[in-house]
């Protein structure tokens, strides 16, 4: 399994903490510092009193014994078989930074003790610290660098999201924070703290529960957040501090106090956590410039073409990637290549997802046709489809990121015309002779393909759940949603919303047409249904009963635009919940 899949085998938990922390002021040949051991030696304490983090597990190179070998000596101690998947890695350096131009941009290096800048040969190029990175197992390291440099490629910034935070714990990734970018001067002095820089005496009272949300939760976002915005508006300070990502979705959990571990209970229940919001800038990435691309397209309804050239270009792609060509057919199943296939295909998608989901959201009744096209003919290839496997079901993963995608972003925006665009288009025929379907249930033939095969209930940590696809999708799904559309706490009511009405349109076509072989798509609102009061489902149907011919999927011609038909299913649906038996 490479590294980067890890969240298939880590725990929402850390098994070790470890660090390496350097403070010099002492330098061999450039000028010295007055607080950068202070600096460190703070961090280094906070780490032990107030993070859980072990003395033995803290590396502290300072002044003379911070050389340029020792430095990369400790860190690529990292690399060996003792630290964990589960493990999480602080590296805090406090001292010079230097950046030199080169031929595809600047490149950042920090000043070990006899580093000189004449010499590069002497310094630590940053890539030297992030190829050694990606030898280290530990699902997340974070680099504070109380230093000056460029030559950061970062993917993301704090931007707000909403994270479940076990989600997170699980997830890969490699975070950084520094004090300021080239051409800015580091101030040493002169902070909220004495004895401290600027940059590091925010960053302890970040530390002290200054970046901590309501609940007590703080993680390495949150802390970066609320760096950023204390050190760039200090008076004192001419930096501005540059952070991110370069590797990885992830975010390490630095506090945790309300958040409950699998050994105990409850082991649904997860805690949806909001990161403070900075206006950071963030290097766009491809898939941004796309989404900006096709927000402009949908602004503008005469731009129409434009926005359906596009989206068939990427439809191509989309559906050219995720065939059987490229992935072996015959490959004997095992949980690697499930899991490899599942990252592989959530890579793969990861712009139609974005496209469906903003033209869901955003999108005209003029602009939908092109939103039916990307499931119809995304379903082409996989009706074709005659075997059954594991692996052969595993095909339908991409369509139903997509397809769940832009079902959240409808709800989401109350665009109901979207969600019917979708669920009532009529579905390509495999034959002359099959049956006229609607996407809705062709979706669900899919769904129950994987449900039957228990695809999903053999991930690690899955088959204890009732309806593991669902919840695998409803973790994996919300980082990306997010990001998107800033949807936050009610992003579990959307989703479920979601799946109901799809379960609800499928039990109308089962109804309508007297169609044995369909069954409507039960997902973990299933389970809230015959274990709590007041689930999902019994909102919704009230909701629809009360409100008739203006509830607004009724309005936007879900259920042939009647009530009477919308209650049936509804009535017919809570039925089907009651006869599961593994619920």
């Amino acid at each position: 399994m490479a590294i980067k899949d890890i969240k298939f085998a880590t725990k929402p938990s850390y098994t070790n903490s470890r660090g390496l922390v350097i403070g010099i002021d002492e330098y061999l040949h450039a000028p010295n510092l007055s607080y950068a051991v202070s600096d460190a030696k703070a961090i280094k304490d906070l780490l032990i009193s107030e993070f859980a983090f072990e003395k033995e597990k803290i590396t502290f190179p300072k002044d003379k014994k911070a050389t340029r070998a020792s430095v990369l000596k400790a860190f690529a101690e990292f690399a060996k078989v003792h630290v964990e998947l589960d493990d999480r890695i602080i590296v805090f350096f406090a001292g010079h930074g230097h950046t030199l131009p080169g031929v595809r941009g600047d490149q950042g290096f920090l000043v070990p003790y006899d580093g000189e800048a004449s010499d590069i040969s002497t310094l630590i190029n940053w890539r030297e610290l992030t190829g050694l990175a990606d030898l280290i197992r530990a699902k997340h390291i974070f680099f504070i660098m109380d230093a000056c440099y460029s030559g950061l490629v970062l993917t993301r910034g704090g931007q707000g999201p909403s994270r479940f935070v076990k989600d997170m714990m699980r997830r890969f990734s490699r975070q950084v924070l520094t004090a300021g970018k080239a051409d800015e001067v580091v101030a040493d002095s002169g902070g909220p703290l004495p004895h401290h820089s600027v940059f590091t005496g925010h960053l302890i009272e970040g530390l002290q529960g200054k970046a901590s949300d309501d609940s007590g939760v703080m993680t390495a976002n949150s802390l970066m957040a609320y760096v950023y915005r204390n050190v760039a508006t200090d008076k004192n300070s001419n930096q501005t501090p540059h952070f991110g990502h370069f590797d990885g979705d992830g975010d390490l959990i630095l506090k945790t106090p309300s958040v409950q571990t699998d050994s105990e209970t409850n082991h649904d229940e997860d805690v949806l956590i909001s990161i403070t919001y900075s206006d950071a800038q963030v290097d766009l990435e491809t898939l941004e410039t796309k989404v900006a691309l096709a927000k402009d397209f949908l602004s503008d309804e005469s731009k129409a073409i434009k926005l359906h050239d596009f989206v068939i270009r990427e439809l191509k792609k989309f559906v050219s990637q995720c065939s059987d060509d490229r992935f072996t057919p015959a490959v004997d199943f095992t949980l690697e290549e499930l899991t490899n296939r599942i990252s592989t295909y959530e890579e793969l998608s990861k712009t139609m997802m974005a496209l469906s989901s903003v033209i869901s959201f955003w999108g005209r009744q003029s602009q939908l046709p092109i939103l039916q096209k990307i499931f119809t003919r995304s379903l082409d290839s996989l009706l074709m489809a005659h075997t059954s496997s594991i692996l052969t079901n595993l095909r339908w993963h991409p369509l139903f990121l997509v397809f769940y995608s832009s079902g959240i972003a409808s709800v989401e925006a109350r665009n109901y015309g979207a969600l019917a665009a979708v669920l009532s288009a009529t579905a390509p025929k495999i034959d002359p002779y099959s049956k006229n379907d609607i996407i809705a249930e062709r979706l669900s033939s899919g769904y129950y393909r994987n449900v039957d095969s228990q695809t999903y209930k053999r991930l690690p940590g899955h088959d204890r759940y009732y309806a593991p696809m669902s919840e695998y999708l409803f973790k994996a799904l919300q980082p990306s949603v997010d990001d998107l559309l800033f949807i936050g706490p009610t992003y579990e009511d959307t989703f479920d919303e979601f799946e109901i009405l799809w379960a609800m349109v499928v039990q109308d076509a089962m109804t309508d047409k007297h169609k044995l072989y369909v069954h409507p798509p039960i997902g973990r609102f299933g389970w809230k249904h015959k274990n709590r009061d007041n689930s999902p489902l019994s909102r919704i149907i009230e909701q629809a009963n009360d409100l008739g011919e203006n509830w607004a999927p009724i309005k936007a011609g879900l259920f042939g635009g009647k009530p009477s038909r919308a209650t049936s299913a509804a009535q017919a649906l809570t039925e089907n919940v009651a006869k599961r038996d593994y619920y």
